[in-house]
């Protein structure tokens, strides 16, 4: 499949707080660049046998390492999984979680809820059947590379701040023709997580917050609809749209 690198050709130097070094029309080119990325990323989940670059690699953490946090507290750190086997045990391990929590949304009847704009029963009854077998989350066994996301429990502003390196790293990634999916699954049930700190020893002070899957893409994907800012943004108080329909 074609892959589309985003090249920002600005020297990092530049970029100081002021960023004064920036012309016109670089800034230009780099307000597209910035916007086309956003608008480019997608949640992949298929991906081909091609490996991660070590380049790429270290850009993607780079790009966590850069990410605000509160108090510049940095609680982040994050393990780079490779090895088949691991991988294998997180896909088990996700499969298991998003089985259960999507078991969980059938019986309560959430999930026909969300899926009652999809009318064809073929489709909502294959729907059903992925989501609650888990398999959903499986993938992370196939991803060249999974990179789990923990952080420190002592800090109180740790679901933000890791959330904020995770889309850099998201971003990033999508910036070099990488495909990443942030996932949750096997971090919701705290025996699921308990799992994780076993097989990968990570600290008893520590959270497992997320795995995010990386990997070349098996093909393009379409975006998905997202809600209008018409929908979204409210002027001043709740309930006034701030932008009129046409606008957003």
């Amino acid at each position: 499949m074609p892959v589309h690198r985003v090249l920002l050709c600005t020297p990092r130097d530049q970029f100081c707080s002021t960023q004064k070094g920036i012309e016109p029309m670089e800034r230009n080119e780099l307000i597209q660049a910035v916007d086309f990325v956003i608008h480019e990323r997608r949640s992949i989940r298929q991906y081909t046998d091609e490996p991660v670059s070590e380049e790429d690699l270290r850009m993607i953490l780079e790009a966590a390492r850069q990410a605000p946090s509160g108090e510049n507290a940095q609680p982040w750190r994050f393990i780079v999984v490779k090895d088949p086997e691991t991988r294998k045990l997180l896909g088990a391990i996700g499969a298991g979680g998003s089985g259960r929590r999507f078991t969980a949304e059938f019986v309560t009847k959430q999930m026909h809820e969300r899926f009652k704009g999809l009318e064809d029963e073929e489709k909502r009854k294959a729907v059903f059947e992925k989501l609650t077998s888990g398999n959903v989350s499986a993938f992370l066994a196939d991803a060249p590379v999974d990179i789990v996301v923990c952080g420190k429990k002592k800090v109180w502003d740790l679901p933000y701040d890791t959330s904020a390196a995770i889309e850099n790293m998201l971003l990033m990634a999508t910036a070099l023709g990488l495909g990443t999916c942030w996932v949750i699954a096997p971090c919701i049930d705290i025996r699921d997580e308990e799992r994780i700190k076993r097989l990968l020893d990570v600290p008893e002070d520590y959270k497992v917050i997320s795995v995010i899957s990386v990997g070349h893409p098996t093909r393009p994907h379409r975006p998905r609809p997202r809600l209008s800012l018409h929908e979204l943004v409210h002027a001043e108080k709740w309930g006034t749209p701030y932008y009129k329909e046409e606008e957003a």
